[in-house]
């Protein structure tokens, strides 16, 4: 078998970058070879730093435990890297400036950020709905001046409750859209211990969700042109954002006008039958079916549902007339899974397919 890409997880000791060190132990394609994070983290063992931030039940990864972290914003930190995989928090603009120093030194950045994801010549991928849009990489490499490095992100968590379900319905031209998205608090880098204000309550506003909710659809649904994607003329997407205290697992209710309305059955038949080129290919964390339609009245819910596939597929239900929209339905994606670390995980697998990652 082909030696593995040699990758770093950048925001190693976040949420985010935890769950990065989860999926990359033992892949098949990524051999995790560095870990970075802030200068107040560099230097000291993985371990040691997760003693009192491991977020998850299980143990850190025995591969990571000793391994030195390194600082991320050494200009040196992405020697000897295929790839990394991106997940600092730090202002956009630092952000922006980080995963473009590590392109232009020839790594391939797959970020989970959204510093780039409005930047026409960085790809902003479903896996599963646009992957055509790899294409603008040969583009974005001439700007940056690399032969081998590259920026793409994945979309904002929320969109994969809720895209991934229009987006076989396209061809019935959808006009309008609303939605109001159901977040879990890992979505803000939290567990219940360090957001206790959200026990018993609703959080009515995320800064800047919506605005991605409404706009980052339109760039997926984009074309590439003239070097850069150039975002869709539409549809009409308005979103409401709201933080709930479930501690992963995104939930949408969609409400959908379209310009040719198309029947219950029409709908169930896009959702059933519909494959992604990660399907076609036999990619690593690939689900084998991407969406799912839950037929019991009280589903999806995200403590059920949200480990669907190992937590890479979405899940809907409740599909039924609207009396003022055509349709509407509830639709359900596990938010660090499929919406950050696993479909970023994703994206590489299917950029390492279509020959965009470069083993050096």
């Amino acid at each position: 078998m082909e030696r593995r890409f040699k990758a770093g997880v950048v925001g190693a000791t976040g949420m985010v970058g935890q769950r990065f060190v989860r999926l990359l132990e033992a892949h098949p394609l990524f051999a995790p070879v560095k870990l970075l994070a802030s200068p107040r983290s560099a230097g000291k063992k993985y371990g040691e730093l997760m003693a009192e931030r491991w977020a998850f039940d299980c143990p850190v990864p025995a591969y990571a435990r000793e391994m030195t972290v390194f600082d991320a914003t050494d200009p040196d930190a992405g020697r000897g890297l295929d790839v990394v995989f991106c997940a600092v928090n730090l202002p956009k603009e630092e952000t922006r400036a980080l995963e473009e120093r590590y392109a232009r030194a020839g790594v391939a950045v797959i970020s989970n950020n959204s510093a780039h994801r409005f930047t026409p010549d960085v790809p902003m991928v479903i896996p599963e709905v646009n992957p055509e849009h790899l294409g603008v990489i040969p583009f974005q490499r001439e700007r940056l001046g690399t032969e081998t490095g590259f920026i793409a992100v994945k979309s904002n968590c929320s969109l994969q409750s809720y895209v991934p379900l229009l987006h076989p319905l396209r061809g019935f031209g959808i006009r309008e859209v609303a939605i109001c998205t159901y977040q879990a608090i890992s979505g803000a880098g939290k567990t219940f211990a360090t957001m206790p204000e959200i026990i018993d309550n609703v959080l009515p506003f995320i800064g800047g969700e919506e605005e991605k909710s409404e706009q980052e659809p339109r760039k997926i649904w984009g074309a590439l042109s003239g070097g850069k994607i150039v975002p869709a003329a539409g549809p009409r997407i308005t979103a409401q954002c709201l933080r709930v205290p479930v501690s992963d697992g995104h939930t949408a209710a969609v409400f959908v006008s379209f310009e040719h309305k198309p029947s219950r059955a029409e709908i169930l038949s896009a959702w059933e039958t519909f494959r992604g080129a990660p399907q076609e290919l036999a990619l690593p964390s690939a689900p084998r079916r991407f969406l799912h339609y839950m037929e019991e009245a009280d589903r999806p819910q995200p403590k059920l549902d949200r480990m669907t596939e190992g937590g890479m597929a979405v899940v809907a239900g409740r599909l039924r007339e609207d009396s003022v929209f055509d349709w509407k339905f509830i639709g359900c994606s596990h938010n660090t899974l499929r919406g950050a670390a696993g479909g970023a995980v994703l994206l590489a697998e299917l950029a390492a397919a279509k020959g965009y990652l470069v083993r050096k």
